[in-house]
Order: structure tokens, then sequence, then C-alpha cells
């Protein structure tokens, strides 16, 4: 190619998609052989392929004959460094072990719209399956029309019809969190929630305020933090001036060691004056001052159990310990010095 020369732009699926007047999801599937393609869309999709003169990349070409050998995998940028960390090596690990290569989407905030072009463009790459490790409260019909015709495991999140969903029980999570703190004594236990607009956090939230109704406690205002210790310490500073607090859930492992820092600093002992637990067991959980009780979820496992039951359906040999909420009680928690 000489110097100043363009290269000119090889038909695309959109392309297809526009000749054939259908969405490119359909030309996705019917170029994959996918069940639930009307025949004689297939064949408009088909022709518009000759007319165009677009060309199967090589994940397609795999798919038309059997299997890319790819799994999609879509995260959430921001929020749980240490946790997308860990679903990221569990899923590439037993990938790997089965022959299957991994491709990763990120998107950046929890939108319906970076959702669905993160799965069109994994889709597009002939993924044989879906990891969604992206809490979203709800979905829209282009995404279960997307997950409806790729297997899909979804952790803890995004939920929808056709997906198999893996985790523990989070509401569960925050009742174990906050009845550890009541049966160690404590007549009031704070919260600092994760974000709103984040399902793990609403359904924490919820087990740590059924647990307290349970005890017949009315539950205080919870905190709200963004997961990062940043804001636990914030919150943490806020939480050092009420007196009368002695026992925190705090929704994730980060935001407690920002909890800690922020209590220390303003001269109050944990577990002393204030008893910390919290949620995932991160591996910094049991290395901090004081080592921080926190039920566990493990990430890793999360990850390589989701390949396992992309790849063998209910078939899987998946411990169900997995998805099992257990406590790790450690030194940050302790019963209040005045009862």
């Amino acid at each position: 190619m000489t110097e100043g020369t363009v290269r000119p732009r090889q038909p695309s699926m959109v392309d297809v998609a526009r000749t054939a007047g259908v969405s490119a999801q359909t030309v996705s599937r019917a170029l994959r052989g996918a069940p639930n393609v009307d025949p004689e869309t297939r064949r408009r999709v088909l022709a518009a392929v000759d007319q165009v003169g677009y060309r199967f990349n090589s994940a397609a070409r795999t798919l038309s004959s059997g299997r890319s050998h790819t799994i999609g995998l879509v995260l959430l940028a921001s929020g749980g460094y240490y946790s997308r960390s860990a679903v990221t090596a569990g899923v590439e690990a037993a990938g790997a072990a089965a022959g299957y290569a991994v491709n990763i989407a990120a998107i950046a905030a929890l939108d319906t719209g970076l959702m669905e072009r993160a799965l069109a463009k994994l889709a597009d790459q002939g993924v044989d399956g879906f990891v969604i490790a992206v809490p979203l409260i709800s979905v829209t019909q282009k995404i279960e029309d997307i997950t409806r015709d790729i297997p899909t495991v979804t952790l803890d999140g995004s939920r929808t019809s056709g997906a198999r969903v893996l985790g523990i029980d989070q509401q569960e999570a925050g009742r174990i969190a906050t009845q550890h703190l009541l049966d160690l004594g404590h007549r009031q236990v704070w919260h600092l929630s994760g974000p709103d607009e984040w399902i793990e956090a609403r359904q924490r939230r919820q087990g740590w305020q059924e647990c307290l109704a349970a005890a017949g406690i009315e539950a205080p205002p919870a905190l709200e933090g963004d997961w990062s210790p940043e804001s636990g310490y914030r919150q943490g500073q806020i939480i050092a001036m009420i007196p009368e607090v002695t026992a925190v859930f705090v929704a994730g492992d980060e935001m407690a060691f920002g909890v800690i820092r922020a209590l220390r600093e303003r001269g109050r002992s944990v577990p002393d004056d204030v008893s910390i637990v919290s949620v995932d067991d991160i591996a910094l959980a049991a290395y901090c001052h004081p080592s921080l009780t926190t039920v566990r979820q493990d990430f890793y496992r999360y990850g390589a159990a989701a390949v396992a039951l992309l790849l063998h359906g209910d078939e899987a040999d998946v411990d169900a310990s997995v998805a099992t909420a257990s406590l790790s009680v450690r030194a940050s928690t302790a019963p209040p010095r005045r009862l």
C-alpha cells in the first residue's frame, strides 16, 4: 500500500443487518445456526452476506462448523478490584484447563446500554458462552435476546430468564453478619451499605434490616459508600463521632479497611469500642489490623464454577459450598464493653 492510500473498509455484520432488514444480533444468530431463527430470515441474511461481500471472521467460521472454544466474560470496570481480579483468574484458569480462551469486555458503569454493547460485541466474536459479573438490578429485552441464544452464567447479578445464577444468598450474608454482632451482645447494629444501584448492596442491606426487625430493633439510617476504602474512611469518620455506635456491618471488606482506619484516627478502638463485620473475605481481610471478621465469598471458585456450568450444565461437578455463605470470625468483633 502506497503512502496516503486508504484501505477500503471491509463490510461488517452491521452492513449485512442493514441490507437484510434485521438486527445485528439476528445476523449473528443466523450465521451461528441458532435454532430460533426463522428460515426465511436466515435466507435473507445469507443473501445479504453475498450481496455486501461480508467475510466471516475466524470465530464465526469456527462456529459455523462447530465451536469457537471461547468464553466471553463481562465485568464492571469500577468497584471491587480484588473480587474482579479473582473472578477473572478463576474463569481464565478453568477455561484454559478445558481448552477455552477468554474474551473480556469491561463496562465503565452500571448501564444497560453499555451491557448490551458488550454482549453484542462478544456475540459477534463468536463466544460459546457468557460469564456475566455485573450486578445490574434489571435487564433489557435486548440483553434477554442475546443471552437466550448463548449459554450464560451470572455471578450474583444481571439475572436473565435463561441464565444460571451462581453466588451466595446476599440477604443471608447480611443476616449472618448482623446476627453475629447481636449474638455478641450488641444492642444495635449500624450499616455502611454499598451503592444503591448494586443488587448485592440492596440485598445485604435488606438482610441487615430483616435481622434487626426479627430482634425487635429499629434499624438506624444506613450510610452509603462506593465499595472503595476511601469511601469507608469518609463514612468511618462520621461513625466515629456517634458515641453510641458499638457495632457496624460494613457491606464490603475494602470499605471496612477504611472504616477501621478512620475509627483508629479518631481514638476509637476496634473491637474494644466498635466491632466491625463485613462481606467478601478477600485475601487481605486476614492480614489487616485487627484481622477482619467477614462473610466469605470465594470469587476465584465462582469464576471456575461458572465455566463448569457453561460446559456441563446441570451435570457440572460444582461443590455446593461455593454458593454457601459462611462467617470467618476474626479479631475485629467482640462483645461490647458495656451492656
